[in-house]
């Protein structure tokens, strides 16, 4: 049993003393034992070790003691293992130098088995459970199947992802058959998670804002919810779609446990355009942690008030930034703690 199972309880909509508190990229770039590491060792070495991985998840448990750890992971392991070369480049962020571009690079693109391609995230977790000794809940993820295709078409991040948004409107059989490939792999993937130990699942749409609402139901939100009805008997699953408030209707009446908002949508919207009956996460702006420590209690305990402390799970609106200090991301995670109706 979980020492710790508030976040839990709100994934159920169950009555709470407070709402659970986790973020974002909280295992990472803004703790001074994770830039350690990052020194030490590249990022995918610290990916595909588990004994690295799972320190990383558990040092913001140490020293900032959120209600949940995520595991240390990225996004872009999926495509690694579906046989698409991807590095990580320091000071440029991901670089895929063999853009999928054509028909027949999709057709080369493999649905893998992920205990060959993907076990040493399966270790990690293994590996993380023993160090969390049940204090609190883990959390795994995924990229949504688009948001993995922005990356294998534009080779690398972007501002607007011209180039894959265009291969869809150009070639949508193709862009279809790749997206239901990375869907298919995702799928074998998170259920992979659930069985090596992880409490929840989290799906990162972190470009479905990206697309018009009508072309984010055809090229994103009917494959992530397709994930949704894999995985929903086995673990409950959390979507975040950055931008995505458009699709909040769509997404509350899926089989997701909770749906993450971000901090362009207010509390009241959120609650309004979901329908009012799921479980939020979401959505304290990560810049606004730069705010003095008393700012930062007095607004999180405004946005719990408005979100309602029950069927919400407190969270940035995106990740952690890298130069917020740890004194005031620890003073978010207190903030919550010390909520009282």
């Amino acid at each position: 049993m979980i020492k710790n199972d508030l976040f839990l309880r709100a994934l159920k909509g169950e009555t709470v003393q407070r709402p659970p508190v986790w973020m974002m990229r909280q295992a990472g770039r803004y703790l001074p034992e994770f830039i350690a590491l990052r020194d030490k060792y590249d990022f995918f070495t610290r990916c595909q070790t588990p004994e690295l991985a799972a320190e990383i998840t558990v040092q913001p448990i140490r020293r900032i003691a959120p209600d949940a750890a995520i595991l240390f992971s990225d996004i872009l392991v999926i495509p690694q293992a579906m046989g698409i070369e991807v590095e990580m480049k320091p000071n440029f962020g991901p670089y895929l130098p063999n853009p999928i571009r054509t028909i027949q690079d999709v057709e080369k693109v493999i649905v893998p088995d992920v205990h060959e391609t993907l076990g040493y995230v399966f270790d990690a977790i293994k590996l993380t459970k023993e160090m969390l000794n049940d204090e609190v809940p883990l959390i795994g993820f995924a990229g949504s199947p688009w948001t993995i295709m922005c990356y294998a078409v534009e080779g690398k991040g972007s501002k607007s992802f011209d180039m894959a948004k265009g291969f869809c409107f150009q070639h949508p059989e193709a862009a279809h058959v790749l997206l239901q490939k990375i869907t298919d792999t995702t799928i074998l993937y998170l259920k992979e998670k659930v069985k090596a130990g992880v409490n929840a699942v989290q799906i990162f749409d972190s470009w479905g804002g990206m697309l018009s609402p009508v072309d984010y139901q055809e090229f994103s939100w009917k494959y992530i919810n397709q994930i949704i009805e894999a995985l929903a008997d086995d673990a409950p699953v959390i979507v975040f779609g950055k931008g995505c408030w458009f699709a909040l209707g769509e997404m509350g009446k899926s089989r997701a446990s909770a749906l993450g908002v971000d901090w362009t949508c207010s509390p009241r919207n959120a609650r309004y355009l979901s329908g009012g009956n799921i479980t939020l996460q979401g959505n304290f702006d990560p810049s606004r942690l730069l705010s003095p420590i008393p700012v930062i209690k007095k607004m999180v305990h405004e946005m719990i008030d408005e979100f309602g402390k029950d069927k919400y799970i407190v969270n940035l609106g995106h990740g952690i930034l890298p130069n917020i200090p740890v004194d005031h991301a620890k003073a978010f995670i207190d903030a919550v703690k010390e909520y009282n109706q």
